[in-house]
């Protein structure tokens, strides 16, 4: 038996560690494809013969065998389709990359500030009151004050020795994401449509896996808003649509208020101004010159009417162009929420970083 070894260094990557990152590379082009992996595996084939990530110990086919072997492809009637774990897995991947490149914060799991009834047993004893749980007295104390009394010889435990463990009151949140699918998410050769698809994946697979007693739904809005569930999220398609953002808002609306939860809040990523709404006929206007009053106004409105309902909601901008960010801090200032103007790539950060703040608040 031979081996064969040669200098390690820092660009070294094991069998593992490769495959890992093909994964990820994997991940990222089936996101962009809107999940057609033939276009995907094209384009892998074209990296490796360009950069070479591909040898003899991992080829494209390779690859593909381990994908399957994970459970994360599948061939019907000869075409690769994700499963349902590979949506899981591309979910996951996004979480992982958006909250490895946030800083280092003081937001934890998303406790508020206060203490009470919650689940979440903290290290802090108080006094024990009528109402707090057996299960959650404290032994040493109880006992070591009772001995503090009396002493070993005469032990006589009473009720004001009684201490029990501090809990957290948790709080939980309902979150509606609306997604903008109007042509200008692809216009002038950016691609902006994935990266807001990643985030909306990240954030899905953070409340589904931290906090799976939360209300989440996702809308997308072009001409029409329309609900989709979260395994559509990574093939999502930009259409030759207009930008009707009031839709867009009534239908959150409309799903928050019959969650009858506390917090509600909407995250709308979004990279263009409202350019469409139904009138009063169901007839749908456009106009996309300029701000159209007309509409403008019409959509100012429905963030009022958020704002009455106690729905807050955050708008992230992923242009910023100066007319756009007049509208939105009108809007903004309306519904008394929140907007952020981002680039591509710091757009995830904002949107967690507001996410966890969000929920520290007392039911």
């Amino acid at each position: 038996m031979k081996f064969l070894y040669s200098q390690w260094n820092e660009n070294s990557a094991t069998d593992e560690q490769r495959l890992e990152q093909l994964v990820k590379l994997f991940n990222y082009l089936a996101l962009q494809s809107s999940g057609n992996l033939e276009d995907v595996f094209d384009w892998l084939r074209q990296l490796g013969e360009e950069y070479g990530i591909f040898n003899e110990t991992m080829s494209l086919e390779d690859l593909i065998e381990k994908l399957k072997e994970l459970g994360l492809i599948e061939e019907i009637e000869g075409t690769f389709q994700l499963t349902p774990k590979g949506t899981q897995n591309i979910r996951t991947d996004a979480l992982k990359e958006i909250f490895s490149s946030l800083k280092k914060s003081d937001f934890g799991s998303h406790e508020s500030p206060h203490t009470g009834s919650g689940v979440e047993r903290l290290s802090e004893t108080k006094k024990w009151n009528f109402g707090d749980l057996p299960t959650n007295i404290d032994l040493t104390s109880t006992v070591t004050n009772a001995l503090k009394r009396d002493g070993i010889d005469s032990f006589n435990l009473q009720e004001d020795d009684l201490e029990v463990f501090e809990t957290e009151n948790l709080s939980s949140c309902a979150t509606v994401m609306m997604i903008d699918i109007s042509h200008s998410m692809i216009l002038y050769g950016e691609d902006r449509i994935t990266p807001a698809k990643k985030v909306a994946l990240a954030l899905a697979e953070l409340i589904q896996t931290k906090f799976p007693k939360d209300f989440l739904a996702c809308i997308t809005f072009g001409d029409d808003a329309e609900l989709i569930s979260l395994a559509e999220i990574p093939f999502l398609h930009v259409g030759p649509f207009h930008t009707n953002t009031r839709a867009g808002l009534q239908m959150a609306r409309n799903l928050l208020r019959k969650n009858g939860n506390a917090n509600k809040q909407i995250f709308m990523i979004t990279d263009g101004k409202p350019s469409a709404m139904f009138d009063d006929s169901g007839r749908l206007y456009k106009n996309p010159i300029g701000l159209d009053p007309k509409i403008v106004n019409k959509t100012i409105d429905e963030a009022v009417q958020c704002r009455r309902e106690k729905i807050t909601i955050s708008t992230f901008m992923i242009a910023q162009d100066p007319y756009l960010i007049n509208f939105v801090e009108e809007l903004t200032k309306a519904n008394k929420g929140r907007a952020y103007y981002s680039s591509l790539g710091n757009l995830g950060q904002y949107i967690f970083v507001d996410y966890i703040k969000n929920r520290r608040k007392k039911l």
